[in-house]
């Protein structure tokens, strides 16, 4: 019960992350004597605290939460001695609280940013934001999400709908990379973010991957699929950030010309002859509102 309730509990999410960190690094890595038994996975807090320059007692209540205001410089030794990387470096800061809020990134999805992701009739693309909610989607998005119900959540979709396991071959992966997403884009003071948490909790697998306090932000990558209606596909996606609402992103799947390209025509030909067929079933996508669809 209790580690249930601390799973729950974000408020001290500094500390948890510095301590799944210090876990990972090797202590011959590190420059450190290593022939000593060692009680601890990793380094110990003095050994961080060696290695940032700072004291003993301040590290160690950095991770107890008892210290909660590093600075700037602190933090970027505390980087340098966990050998975090890019992304988990801007995590830490964002943790601390000194990196400059982004605030609540808007639901509604700009007009012309609608007008560009709706033009896109070959490559699926959406919007999401730091929670990874999909605030607007392209007819060729919304086929190829189509076994979600509904296609709202990226994190959501991966851990509590059914479809997931057998529409990503690769559901591990997938499962890895949207909780490392997740911790890197969210804002870990938000509420809807610990509502999210306590739900997500239900799958043990989303429970464990959270624990490990990964972070992870790429911009490109390749996905593998299984659609019921075209079957196997792997497309490439890019992943930008849209200056003019910080926290959402667009994302833009593409297929390299051969088997994966034809497997995306015939899924938006399969899409705009059902739409055709059956034009009061065929639910609006949904760029033509440009919101996300209501939530808790």
């Amino acid at each position: 019960m209790q580690s249930t309730e601390r799973t729950h509990n974000l408020e001290g999410v500094l500390g948890e992350f510095l301590k799944a960190h210090r876990a990972r690094v090797n202590p011959q890595d590190a420059g450190l004597p290593s022939h000593t038994q060692r009680k601890v996975k990793g380094l110990r807090r003095e050994e961080v605290a060696v290695l940032a320059g700072v004291s003993a007692d301040y590290y160690a209540r950095l991770e107890q939460g008892r210290e909660t205001n590093p600075s700037a410089q602190v933090l970027d030794a505390l980087s340098r001695a966990l050998r975090l990387d890019s992304d988990a470096r801007a995590h830490l800061h964002r943790l601390a609280g000194v990196v400059a809020e982004e605030g609540h990134a808007p639901d509604k999805v700009s007009p012309e940013l609608l007008r560009l992701i709706s033009g896109m009739h070959d490559m699926p693309a959406f919007v999401m934001n730091s929670l990874l909610d999909i605030l607007a989607m392209n007819a060729l998005a919304e086929a190829l999400y189509e076994p979600f119900t509904p296609a709202d959540n990226a994190a959501r979709m991966t851990f509590l709908d059914p479809a997931a396991t057998s529409f990503y071959p690769r559901w591990k992966w997938v499962a890895q990379s949207t909780v490392a997403h997740l911790r890197g884009t969210a804002d870990p003071k938000s509420q809807r973010l610990k509502q999210m948490v306590t739900e997500l909790n239900q799958h043990p697998v989303f429970k464990e991957l959270w624990e490990q306090h990964e972070v992870r932000g790429k911009t490109q990558d390749a996905k593998e699929f299984v659609h019921p209606a075209v079957g196997p596909l792997k497309l490439d996606y890019h992943s930008f950030d849209v200056r003019e609402a910080p926290g959402q992103f667009l994302v833009i799947y593409q297929a390299e010309p051969g088997p994966n390209a034809d497997a995306l025509k015939l899924l938006a030909t399969s899409r705009a002859t059902r739409a055709a067929a059956s034009p009061g079933t065929t639910p609006a996508p949904l760029w033509l509102t440009g919101t996300a669809k209501s939530r808790p």
